[in-house]
């Protein structure tokens, strides 16, 4: 069997992945189905925005395992809804032991939705908004080997999408957290050379002209 390249691991399943996507279930499955396909619905837009920043200081795969809570919570993240929640809702998701208990968080993400909606009648959704911070090809390593990604640090667009979200009034969006947001949705693709999923992400690139 040839070695593998540095950054990816074989499973016991026989599949090749990036390091951190193989063990937990969960991780596979976010690993293999969702991490870096290109989202375009903006319940789903608004929702990675969220988890990422309910993520920070915490693992993902504590995410992972509340997220089912989370969308319960957040009436499936719908922005227009969850925008319309008061006081009221926020007492009640601080006593919901199934996301994380955090106040500020918990604002941020009422807010963050109101400031969508305003975002959606501008641009006339999420996903063109955030087309515009798609970094340009050449900006990117040709090959994401691991010691490419490990030269990489959150990209100029990262910083600007963070800084115009900021001017726009949202709360929990700094450029790492939003880096790791691109890393989610599929602006870029950092899935490392080797790893099965890399080819499957850039056809879908291909497919939606991103």
């Amino acid at each position: 069997m040839s070695r593998l390249p540095r950054g990816v691991v074989r499973g016991d399943d026989g599949v090749v992945r990036c390091f951190w996507g193989d063990g937990d279930p969960l991780y596979r499955r976010y690993h293999d189905r969702e991490w870096g396909v290109p989202v375009r619905d903006g319940r789903r837009l608004y929702e990675k925005v969220c988890l990422e920043g309910f993520q920070a200081g915490l693992s993902w795969l504590t995410i992972l395992r509340k997220r089912e809570a989370f969308r319960r919570a957040f009436r499936g993240f719908d922005f227009h809804a969850v925008a319309r929640f008061g006081p009221g809702d926020v007492d009640r998701l601080l006593r919901d032991a199934g996301i994380v208990r955090h106040r500020a968080k918990i604002e941020s993400a009422i807010n963050n939705a109101a400031r969508a909606i305003e975002m959606e009648r501008e641009f006339g959704s999420l996903s063109r908004y955030f087309a515009r911070f798609r970094p340009a090809p050449a900006s990117r390593p040709r090959r994401l080997t691991w010691s490419a990604l490990k030269r990489l640090s959150a990209p100029a667009e990262a910083v600007a999408l963070s800084r115009d979200l900021k001017a726009r009034g949202w709360t929990f969006v700094g450029p790492t957290t939003l880096y790791a947001f691109m890393q989610a949705i599929g602006l870029v693709n950092d899935h490392l050379e080797g790893c099965f999923a890399r080819k499957r992400v850039e056809s879908a690139l291909r497919r939606r002209g991103s």
